[in-house]
């Protein structure tokens, strides 16, 4: 069976659930698909507790929290989830529609289509040493899904990014010890969390090795300890319960490569004006699209899903008049938002 949809959103990160709500203000209903069985992208998936402080108006809030505020300012616009399943093929019809099927075999006619797929289909990328498949999601982990987990615990945390900057601060109030290993003293993460964490060191309150693990002592099938060498000094050997590995993600295109859109390696160009693709009709918002000037921010790809959304309605409507409406003024939006009623 066919499901008729004003517009299908690919992707049910923070853009794409913001995105939901900026249509449902112009009237247009969404359907949302996602390979995750759960909404919220990366920020469920990877680091649900990681602090965000860059979200107007909430000096700090975590990733899981931005997902379900997403998620419930969207619940007066009804959209329906697809979850669990990937977008396999997009083609243009004759009628100008678009034809969306995803691997469980769910097949849209859509108005009109907004990418909203992050990096696109994204995995951890793993630590490559022997005996790390049987240590996998019991003592090696790839994400925190609960803090909770390392309590009184020694953590070594791998990676020199915002994530494992990130973790090793959250978790040094929680963990007995945290080490951070880096292949050098130079970090690719916020300046702000590098001075905290330099400052946790100075303090004696956290450990900082430069060097790369080179190998996995276990004993009885348990991990004890990991070597760590480094080109300027000897092999050293660290004692652990737990390995924090945050080498990033490897980003995957899958099956967006092959729908025809116009891009620059692994993302889709767009305007700035619509943030339309090179298909009309097709629209993308968030980490998937590139043009000059972008930065990968959640604050960008909500501006995106606002400029997006009226050109999306300008789309469906090519002779109205698309006007720009406040949600604090305007009793059309009001309505659309249920508050009307709640009066």
């Amino acid at each position: 069976m066919n499901i008729n949809a004003d517009t299908v959103i690919i992707g049910a990160g923070p853009a794409g659930l913001f995105q939901v709500f900026e249509l449902g203000l112009h009237d247009i209903s969404s359907h949302v698909v996602d390979a995750l069985p759960q909404p919220g992208g990366q920020c469920t998936e990877l680091y649900p507790d990681k602090p965000i402080y860059d979200i107007p108006a909430l000096p700090v809030c975590g990733a899981q929290e931005l997902v379900d505020r997403l998620l419930k300012q969207s619940e007066p616009f009804s959209p329906e989830f697809h979850l669990g399943q990937e977008v396999r093929c997009l083609t243009r019809e004759g009628d100008g529609t678009f034809h969306v099927e995803t691997s469980t075999g769910t097949v849209f006619n859509a108005r009109t289509v907004v990418v909203a797929a992050g990096v696109g289909a994204f995995q951890p990328r793993r630590l490559k040493l022997d005996a790390v498949e049987d240590l996998e999601d019991k003592v090696i982990h790839y994400k925190v899904s609960d803090p909770a987990v390392f309590a009184n615990k020694r953590i070594i945390v791998l990676g020199g990014g915002d994530s494992a900057l990130d973790w090793v601060l959250e978790l040094q109030g929680i963990a007995r010890h945290v080490t951070l290993v880096h292949r050098s003293s130079n970090f690719r993460a916020a300046p702000a969390s590098v001075t905290k964490f330099m400052n946790l060191v100075e303090a004696g309150d956290a450990d900082f090795v430069q060097g790369n693990v080179v190998s996995l002592e276990q004993r009885g099938g348990v991990l004890e300890s990991v070597g760590v060498m480094d080109a300027d000094t000897p092999r050293r050997d660290i004692e652990l319960d737990h390995l924090l590995v945050f080498y990033g993600l490897s980003p995957r295109l899958g099956p967006i490569a092959e729908w025809g859109l116009d891009r620059v390696k692994s993302q889709i160009e767009v305007d700035t004006e619509k943030f339309q693709t090179s298909m009309p009709g097709v629209f993308a918002i968030g980490d998937i699209n590139t043009y000059p000037g972008k930065r990968k921010l959640i604050l960008s790809g909500f501006h995106e899903a606002a400029l997006a959304a009226f050109a999306v309605k300008q789309y469906l409507d090519p002779e109205a008049k698309v006007h720009l409406q406040y949600t604090t003024t305007s009793t059309r939006l009001h309505e659309r938002l249920g508050l009307k009623e709640a009066e």
